[in-house]
């Protein structure tokens, strides 16, 4: 079998912020709504396997069509914004959209479903738009059943079943009314048959679980409690004893076909100290020719719980039997919780996208274990570091995090991990550069550039996850006399170094945060008195880190910064870009502006962080730039739809290599006639690219001549290759570092749909047939992105991250290309240079 041409080979998301977004399925694979799009991942592998693309809106419910013998299900349940209810199905191992259900006028919140039948589904939704739709699927048709209004009521969460003993499927409402509505299908159409009191609040989630032919319904609320009823036939239960001074239970009944049916309140469980968002019943499992389900209830809060909840074996009464979560840090609680097929996993997603992962291990406790993760909001920039082997991204979810590829002990297979995080801002991150191996400049929706520096603690940590050689990085000059960590004082931007044997903040008498020695601790300790924030608040303070794999959500939060070095002033208006040159001597940066003072380029110095000059050429805000890779050129693009192009200085006549303009175009003399959006530089800077919202790539060089661009004697730099339509707006375009074997020129563009398209570009005299281009591969509906491609960067190495190194003659065939989207994930791809 041929090798492919472009393989995914990491994908970083997080869940939506939704409580009913996350479903783990009886085949171990666990379902996530990620911005518009339905995540399928593997836990054992730690990888997202697949990413299903349909919906035009976030995500906000998804749930898996349980198999009642318990084996892997085939068909999946998602709703979104886009108001609308998709069945997927798994056809020839591949999930596909087979039934868009389109009906609601609002947001869909919630879904279930059960199966009638091996061919027939019935599906319920809850929207915004106070109703719940009934649905029917079959043969890939789906069709409304029926429509409940709720009047000016909202329905938070569903749950469908079958009653005990038939196949008359009954549905469980949980609204704002703080009530549980129980809907029963008589004579085709669902009809209210009980009303459930007791919640004093909106009820947030409800879940039926079948064990021994009697339906039990769990219901969660902002109450902060949990209530547990039992809902079974009134026949085959045992007939009213009379029985003296024993308090009974009220039991409500309702008739289905003559028949009755009762439901108790069995328990109400109170342990969370906040808002209860989730309620998941331990999955039913095969235990011979039955399937046994187990009274085991897991809960997850707003006080950042999760807690397992079962009766006791002797007397029945329901005790809470494990309790994990997060202890302080900065962020919300938990959205959401679900268990693994087997009991012996429990997942619960957080109100910012995290996941947070427990295993049971062998000795019988409930440890965290590594899971994926990812940004939460559009990742606005991306860049390698220089040796290739970790990507740093920054978003508009206000952080910037660092993936470098891991390979698990006793495992051959490699997945990327955030192993830092390096900056959790209270501004929207908007670009990024690196100025080293382990130091970079970033920059907000803030006046100010921050230029940060990594701690002694991740060097060592990553040198022990990603299997580098500690030593060669220790005696690496770019980290010599580094501070252990780093940490944020309360209301504070900037990341503070905190160095070995220092406290990181403590009170000074008159008031103020100081350094101290943690070896000569105050008197006032040994009475009991807190003299230091950190030792009252643990918590927000740096703790050194000592890992052998990824870390969890806290310490990414707590024990990951790095700090801040430098602040550069000199902007009017908020950062949009970064760039640095090859030597990582100076930064050039660039802020929003809707006039000519201020859309200048900044350039600084590295070594004194001192600003060297100020170039002005473009009148509106520049949307990128780029060194070349010799470093003489600095190529900036623009919203005015030109480029300009500036030459450094000769460093042995001018001690400040000044750069001046070299060439630019004007709106008269520019081919495009849009927004251009981004630009990049062939690694023998003979050619740059540029790309504009009006779809054309463009090559620019000094045509025929051969020679790298700048150096041609009274060369004008024009167009090198005829103008390519891409059919959409060109948002992101990358030149591989490396050439075909044809050489010819590799080039990704990535488009405002959220597609990446791969061309080869090869130099010819005579452009007018066009043939210059030639279109090697599209990404797929499960590769592309669902919004825009906001950057793509190639790996400055050849070979696959991880794979060891790029001497092995099979990895010189491969190449990698990073690629962040508006959609929240970024995304790997392996390119097979030999297949193209």
């Amino acid at each position: 079998m041929a090798a492919p041409v472009m393989d995914t080979c990491h994908v970083s998301c997080c869940a939506n912020r939704a409580p009913n977004v996350v479903s783990w399925g009886r085949g171990g694979l666990i379902a996530f709504g990620t911005c518009n799009s339905v995540a399928i991942y593997n836990p054992e592998e730690i990888r997202v396997v697949d990413l299903l693309n349909k919906h035009t809106g976030r995500v906000n419910a998804v749930q898996w069509v349980h198999e009642p013998d318990c084996s892997p299900e085939n068909q999946l349940i998602s709703g979104g914004s886009d108001n609308n209810v998709i069945v997927w199905e798994k056809l020839d191992g591949k999930f596909r959209a087979c039934a868009v259900c389109s009906g609601h006028s609002g947001p869909v919140c919630a879904v279930d479903a059960v199966s009638l039948s091996s061919s027939h589904l019935l599906v319920a939704s809850a929207s915004s738009d106070s109703t719940v739709k009934l649905w029917t699927y079959s043969s890939d048709a789906a069709e409304c059943l029926q429509t409940v209004a709720f009047g000016s009521g909202f329905m938070m969460d569903v749950s469908l079943a079958l009653l005990p003993g038939s196949r008359v499927p009954v549905l469980a409402c949980g609204g704002d009314d703080s009530r549980v509505h129980l809907y029963v299908q008589l004579s085709g159409q669902f009809q209210r048959v009980l009303t459930l009191t007791g919640h004093e609040d909106w009820v947030r989630g409800v879940e039926w679980a079948n064990k021994d032919g009697e339906l039990w319904l769990a219901s969660c609320s902002q109450d902060c409690l949990i209530r547990v009823w039992r809902l079974f036939a009134k026949t085959a239960a045992e007939p009213d004893l009379q029985t003296d001074g024993i308090i009974k239970m009220k039991e409500n009944i309702f008739q289905v076909s003559g028949e009755e049916f009762a439901v108790t309140l069995e328990t109400v469980l109170a342990g969370h100290e906040n808002w209860v968002y989730g309620i998941h019943w331990q999955p039913p499992s095969v235990k011979g020719d039955s399937v046994e389900q187990s009274l085991k209830l897991l809960s997850a809060s707003m006080d950042k719980t999760m807690i397992l909840w079962g009766p006791e074996e002797d007397s029945g009464m329901w005790v809470e039997m494990v309790r994990v979560g997060e202890v302080g840090g900065n962020t919300l609680g938990f959205y959401g919780c679900q268990m693994s097929p087997d009991g012996s996993m429990i997942l619960a997603h957080a109100f910012h996208g995290a996941l947070h992962l427990w295993h049971h291990d062998s000795n019988q406790e409930w440890r965290p274990s590594v899971v994926i993760s990812g940004h939460f909001n559009a990742v606005q920039d991306m860049s390698w570091d220089p040796e290739g082997e970790f990507i740093i991204t920054v978003g508009s979810d206000q952080t910037t995090r660092l993936f470098t590829p891991w390979t698990r002990k006793g495992s051959s297979q490699i997945t990327w991990h955030e192993i830092s995080r390096p900056q959790i801002h209270g501004y929207d991150m908007q670009c990024l550069t690196m100025v080293g191996r382990f130091q970079f400049v970033s920059g907000a929706d803030e006046k100010v550039l921050r230029v940060f520096k990594a701690p002694r603690n991740f060097v060592e940590n990553f040198a022990h996850i990603s299997g580098t050689s500690l030593e060669k990085l220790l005696g690496c000059n770019d980290i010599a006399d580094l501070p252990e960590g780093a940490s944020t004082p309360a209301l504070g931007l900037s990341n503070k170094a905190v160095f070995q044997g220092m406290n990181p903040l403590k009170w000074s008498t008159t008031g103020e945060f100081t350094l101290c020695d943690l070896a000569s601790p105050s008197p006032q300790q040994d009475g009991g008195d807190f003299n230091s924030l950190s030792d009252q608040y643990k918590e927000s303070y740096f703790q050194p880190l000592k890992l052998a794999e990824p870390p969890t959500e806290d310490d990414l939060l707590q024990n990951t910064l790095w700090p801040e070095v430098q602040k550069l002033y000199g902007h009017g208006f908020e950062m949009f870009c970064l760039a640095s040159d090859c030597a990582r001597t100076v930064v050039a940066s660039a802020c929003k502006a809707s006039k000519a003072e201020h859309a200048s380029i900044l350039l600084w110095s590295t070594a004194s962080w001192k600003q060297l000059q100020s170039l002005s050429c473009h009148s509106l805000t520049i949307t990128q730039m780029a060194f070349s890779p010799n470093g003489q050129l600095l190529l900036a693009v623009s919203r005015d739809r030109t480029w300009s192009l500036w030459r450094r200085g000769n460093p042995d006549l001018d001690t400040e290599a000044m750069f001046s303009l070299y060439a630019n175009t004007s709106k008269d003399t520019s081919v495009h006639t849009r927004i251009i959006w981004s630009c990049d530089w062939s690694a023998d800077n003979k050619y740059f690219v540029t790309s504009s919202r009006d779809k054309k790539v463009i090559i620019w060089g000094h045509a025929g001549s051969g020679v790298a661009v700048g150096e041609g004697e009274d060369a004008r730099v024009t167009s090198c290759s005829s103008v390519l339509d891409v059919g959409d707006s060109a948002t992101a375009v990358s030149i591989c570092p490396f050439l075909c074997s044809d050489h010819s020129y590799l080039l990704a563009v990535g488009l405002e749909n959220g597609q990446i398209l791969l061309y080869k570009w090869k130099p010819l005299e005579d452009l007018s047939s066009e043939s210059d281009w030639s279109r090697c591969k599209d990404t797929d509906a499960c590769q592309g992105h669902t919004m825009v491609v906001k950057r793509l960067r190639w790996r400055p190495r050849l070979g696959r991250g991880g794979h060891g190194g790029q001497d092995s003659k099979e990895e010189q065939a491969w190449v990698q290309l990073a690629s962040a989207g508006a959609d929240h994930v970024v995304k790997i791809f392996d390119i097979n240079l030999s297949a193209l």
